[in-house]
């Protein structure tokens, strides 16, 4: 049986503008049994392209991770300080490594020497275009901490160095609440050994 592929978007227009956009969408799309779907509509949150990053320091064996107030995490009623690793959207003329780069000294206070992708995502597909590229960067991090961010972006942002078994202990107590940071220590659990060899 093949894949259906075929979309027909017969209408769509902005539904809300303000801090993020949403577009609704009427379509119909190709079914597995053959033939269209009935029209639908559906409405589409675009946040634009993110890029989460996180830093690792491979001689001391320490990640730093952030913390800072997320509302749709109070909305959703979780702890809004959330621990993250450090992530940004892509502007026009960046490349995610551009990103990677622009949001370890925003955010972290940190320079990166080196960026190892990780993988891509999209984060809620049945109702965000968001996607995610992950990566993992290599700092010193002997002098990580404080408080960072922009002051015109509203940030306030604590760095928080850790060594990898108290951040693997935040894992699988299932401390962390947020994909990007789940997604991106689970990965450095499978590949730490051969990332500590390569980077050493």
């Amino acid at each position: 049986m093949n894949t259906p592929r075929a979309v027909d978007i017969i209408e769509k227009r902005v539904a809300y503008q303000g801090y993020f956009r949403i577009d609704r969408y009427w379509l119909r799309h190709e079914l597995f049994g053959g033939g269209m779907s009935k029209p639908l509509e559906r409405e589409v949150f675009e946040r634009g392209h993110a890029v989460g990053l996180l830093p690792y320091d491979p001689v001391r064996d320490i990640v730093v991770m952030i913390e800072q107030f997320r509302v749709g995490a109070y909305a959703a009623g979780f702890d809004p300080w959330m621990i993250e690793i450090v992530a940004g959207i892509v502007e026009d003329g960046e490349t995610p490594e551009d990103v990677a780069r622009r949001e370890s000294r925003e955010e972290a206070n940190l320079s990166l020497t080196d960026l190892i992708p990780m993988c891509r995502y999209i984060a809620s597909p049945g109702g965000a275009s968001e996607s995610v590229r992950l990566f993992l960067g290599r700092v010193d991090a002997s002098n990580a901490g404080g408080i960072h961010g922009l002051d015109h972006e509203d940030e306030d942002i604590r760095v928080d160095a850790m060594p990898w078994p108290d951040a693997r202990r935040l894992l699988d107590e299932g401390r962390l609440t947020n994909a990007l940071s789940i997604i991106a220590l689970q990965w450095l659990a499978l590949h730490r050994d051969e990332v500590r060899a390569k980077w050493r």
